[in-house]
């Protein structure tokens, strides 16, 4: 019930999920994709795909490519860019430079060290 009154809010052709979109050819969207590109994906990617998966798969990556170019559609010219979804506030703190004066603790771990340096083998003659 709910999901009705959001989708019919919405501008014709627009969904509140993409594979709500319906798959017929006709509705395709322009980037759409077939058997041989969802299989040089799936090669790509490492993931095995039974050739009889392959031409629903390339229809539902179809469709959720259409779904983002619809989101292109979207005036967002008046829309503020935002950080994140939750007005969440971090706290600031003052961006200095500290080397943390912990040189004789870190260089205690050291195989090897001098005068507060790690010494290293030679690695060029």
């Amino acid at each position: 019930m709910a999901q009705a009154a959001v989708q019919a809010n919405l501008p014709p052709g627009w969904f509140t999920h993409p594979l709500q979109r319906p798959l017929n050819q006709s509705d395709r969207s322009h980037m759409s994709l077939d058997k041989a590109t969802v299989r040089r994906i799936s090669e790509l990617a490492r993931i095995e795909v039974p050739e009889t998966d392959l031409e629903p798969l390339a229809q539902e990556l179809s469709a959720i490519l259409g779904w983002i170019e619809q989101l292109g559609e979207v005036d967002t010219a008046d829309v503020a860019p935002m950080r994140s979804v939750m007005p969440i506030t971090h706290p600031w703190r003052e961006d200095v430079v500290d080397d943390g004066n912990r040189q004789d603790a870190i260089t205690r771990n050291a195989p090897s060290a001098h005068d507060g340096y790690f010494v290293v083998p030679r690695v060029v003659e």
